[in-house]
């Protein structure tokens, strides 16, 4: 069994709940990988650099200058933060971005109405240097950035890296992968500031009306979208608080 973990910004940015997440990973007694996020950071770092954000359904515009500040912020401060905080925790990892060892291959973002600018959507992952790394006992830390073969990085959305992840270890390497989107909140739920309405299953028939409901919001939709696509190749795929990594609880996401 192999763990693809993904946490936000939120978490990110909150040390309790960082400190929260790495334990429970540290917990997990075999190597995993963690995609994490960030942009609650990055949009701190450009607020104070006086460079203006744009975000269109939980999609960062990205700029030549919100480029250099999200891969700063992503694939240095975050990223080996993150790293520092599990080898402090005896979990032998390593961090990379998709550029690394040719992990994700995209493009930049092809839309009729929005230019994304430097956003990548993904063309290919080539998880060889993952499967080695982790029957090496080696965990490894995603930062969500890729590159384009031809010398320049995309911003591309973490929740996409880590179900592209997941989905290429799940039909090119083993067929248990499990894949955790971890949040501040125990799962999707029927009322926000009621923790006791978690949607226990969510099939992507759902989706549509939960959307028009307000339940799923636009920066929940990402998740959802990426968490079905991934549930449509067999992969166990759960929304979860934080503190629930390698429980059943949360919301359980089905095909």
């Amino acid at each position: 069994m192999t763990y693809v973990v993904k946490i936000g910004g939120a978490i990110v940015d909150d040390e309790s709940s960082l400190n929260l997440v790495l334990d429970r990973c540290a917990a997990l007694d075999k190597p995993f990988v963690l995609v994490h996020g960030g942009g609650r950071v990055a949009s701190t770092l450009a607020d104070e650099l006086g460079i203006e954000q744009t975000i269109v359904d939980g999609r960062r515009i990205t700029n030549v200058d919100t480029l250099r500040i999200v891969t700063m912020v992503y694939a240095g401060l975050i990223n080996k933060n993150i790293v520092a905080k599990l080898q402090a925790r005896g979990i032998q990892n390593i961090g990379m971005t998709g550029a690394d060892a040719n992990l994700v291959r995209a493009h930049r973002r092809i839309h009729p109405t929005i230019d994304f600018g430097f956003v990548g959507d993904i063309d290919e992952v080539h998880v060889d240097v993952l499967t080695m790394l982790l029957s090496n006992g080696i965990s490894v830390v995603v930062a969500p950035l890729t590159h384009d073969g031809e010398g320049g990085l995309l911003n591309t959305n973490a929740d996409t890296m880590a179900a592209s992840i997941a989905m290429s270890l799940q039909t090119k390497v083993e067929s248990d992968v499990q894949l955790r989107y971890l949040f501040e909140h125990p799962g999707v739920m029927q009322d926000i500031g009621n923790t006791d309405s978690v949607i226990p299953l969510v099939h992507a028939a759902d989706v549509a009306a939960l959307t028009a409901n307000g339940i799923i919001d636009t920066g929940m939709l990402p998740k959802i979208t990426n968490a079905v696509d991934a549930a449509r190749v067999g992969i166990d795929v759960r929304i979860q608080h934080v503190s629930a990594l390698g429980t059943i609880s949360g919301t359980h996401i089905l095909c």
